[in-house]
């Protein structure tokens, strides 16, 4: 019995360490399992002059969802910066400066509607004061999709630890409409659909492996949004 026991210690030992690499191999490889699709649609040229600003707004559905704040400040703060950085209104200052026909009740869906908006008493004058050219309307969400696997924790006299994998997918799926306020039309949109896979094995201890979909998502997003606003390219067809 005793001759045996460091054997089985070394045996029991080995065993974990190799159940513990097999579970890491697998959540990185799982980890790793994410996709990014981007698409634009130009309808018209575009540019923007010294002085012209974009704002970035969240669309708002009544009884259904909203677009997280923190999605339109990240997408805001990202076109801001870079070589080719824009500047970028406040959207609380703006939707505030144009009450109220730019809440969430009153708001234009289609640029066909803004027109008649233009036309209100007093509104194109405060849209002049604010140097918006550009009004990004941002729509979508992140939200998890999928999942599997599960997690074990336990205490005893020898210490405690956990044991198992368990992992969960995330979608981050947000469309923006690009409306030239000088144009008073659509002057496109840009769609970003990011999904990732996050998982956590743990061998005593938890080793989680996050995936950040909306990060990319709205890294993505900026990226093109400031393309499609600089760069005067081809239309799309």
């Amino acid at each position: 019995m005793t001759e045996g026991a460091p054997a089985s210690i070394a045996t029991h030992g080995a065993i974990r360490v190799i159940a513990l690499l097999a579970l890491l191999a697998a959540a990185m490889v799982a980890a790793g399992c994410s996709t990014a699709q981007i698409e634009q649609l130009k309808h018209s040229r575009t540019g923007i002059a010294s002085g012209e600003r974009v704002v970035i707004l969240a669309r708002q559905h009544h009884n259904t969802h909203e677009t997280e704040l923190d999605f339109v400040d990240c997408v805001g703060n990202s076109l801001s910066r870079g070589a080719n950085g824009l500047e970028i209104a406040s959207h609380t200052d703006f939707v505030n400066g144009l009450y109220p026909w730019f809440e969430p009740a009153t708001a234009p869906l289609t640029p066909n509607e803004l027109p008649s908006l233009l036309a209100r008493p007093g509104v194109a004058e405060r849209l002049a004061e604010t140097g918006v050219r550009y009004v990004v309307w941002l729509d979508g969400m992140t939200e998890r999709v999928d999942g599997g696997g599960s997690l074990s924790c336990a205490v005893g006299p020898g210490g405690g630890g956990c044991f198992g994998l368990a992992w969960w997918e995330t979608d981050a799926r947000y469309e923006a409409a690009i409306w030239d306020l000088k144009q008073v039309d659509q002057a496109g949109m840009i769609s970003a659909d990011v999904t990732g896979r996050s998982v956590v094995p743990a061998v005593i201890l938890p080793l989680p492996f996050i995936a950040r979909p909306q990060a990319n998502a709205c890294r993505g997003l900026a990226q093109q949004l400031q393309e499609f606003l600089v760069v005067e390219d081809q239309l799309s067809r």
